[in-house]
């Protein structure tokens, strides 16, 4: 450049001389710079600018993220306040119990028709089996010749008077369910009977064939009171009695309560006997109670009412 325009230039002042130096400085490094290399240089500061925007991103994506779990952390409630549904944060739920969107935890399944946070409903309780009600019968009738009592009662039986005023043999390995509760009046032995009774599985007489003994009381309101307990299964008890010139009278009952059945049985002029047959069902710890008692003697000459035996099966 002439000396001249230097001094020009100069001669602008300080706002523009500075700017103008530069840009003739710069002219003057790039016309000494091949063009080659001037290419390499432009791509070497795109490829500053884009690794500078590269991490810059990755910087900024770092900063979301911890944003987020910053967020996230202070978001729950806070500890060892209960939340809504009254449970103290931290405290696990049951596990026994379906989670809030109605799934079960053991089978995952979900439970039909059920809104979030419901629970299934409970199972209805299994109902149990009542017990039986109480059956109680009872009927008369004619007594065979000859009865025996080992087959009629295969699970007890007992038979009065074979040997004296009050004595009884009972069924050898019986059940025990029958039971002597007494009654009014003297009791007496006799061996009368029209018919008979035979056995082969007594104690203490272990068998017998054709026995007619019995045993008897006298007057009226006298009798005899048998109990038979209750098994839970249906019973049939079968009681042999007779009157001697007066009128008797049964009844049975069961001790929990209920309809008291009762049949007569009279002869005023001889002696009548027949067979009383009980259906009954009453749970264990309850009995029949058979009472056989003289409503009405006829004569004053000992007429009353009689018992030979009775038979459990």
């Amino acid at each position: 450049m002439p000396e001249e325009d230097l001094t020009r230039a100069d001669a602008r002042g300080p706002r523009h001389g500075r700017h103008s130096s530069d840009r003739l400085t710069a002219r003057r490094i790039r016309s000494t710079i091949p063009a080659r290399t001037r290419g390499a240089l432009r791509r070497l500061a795109r490829s500053r600018r884009r690794r500078r925007w590269a991490l810059e991103g990755v910087a900024a994506l770092a900063c979301l993220v911890a944003l987020a779990t910053y967020v996230q952390a202070n978001d729950g409630p806070t500890p060892g306040v209960p939340d809504p549904g009254g449970v103290p944060a931290g405290v696990g739920r049951p596990s026994n119990l379906p989670g809030a969107d109605g799934r079960d935890p053991a089978s995952g399944q979900a439970s039909p028709g059920l809104r979030p946070r419901q629970r299934p409903p409970s199972p209805s309780p299994t109902p149990s089996t009542p017990p039986p009600s109480p059956v109680l019968t009872l009927a008369l009738r004619e007594v065979p010749a000859e009865v025996d009592l080992t087959a009629v009662g295969s699970r007890d039986w007992v038979h009065w008077g074979l040997r004296g005023d009050g004595t009884s043999v009972r069924k050898r390995g019986g059940s025990g369910e029958i039971h002597d509760a007494g009654g009014r009046g003297r009791r007496g032995s006799w061996d009368g009977n029209q018919e008979t009774f035979r056995w082969r599985d007594g104690n203490p007489v272990r068998s017998v064939d054709g026995s007619p003994h019995g045993s008897f009381t006298c007057g009226t309101g006298s009798g005899f009171t048998l109990a038979v307990a209750g098994s839970g299964d249906p019973r049939s008890v079968h009681v042999y009695a007779g009157t001697w010139r007066a009128k008797g009278r049964l009844d049975v009952r069961l001790s929990s309560g209920g309809p008291v059945r009762t049949l007569r049985l009279e002869d005023p002029h001889t002696s009548r006997s027949a067979e009383f047959a009980i259906r009954f069902q009453a749970p264990v710890g309850e009995r029949l109670v058979v009472t056989w008692t003289t409503e009405h003697a006829f004569t004053d000459d000992c007429a009353g009412v009689t018992l030979q035996a009775v038979a459990l099966r």
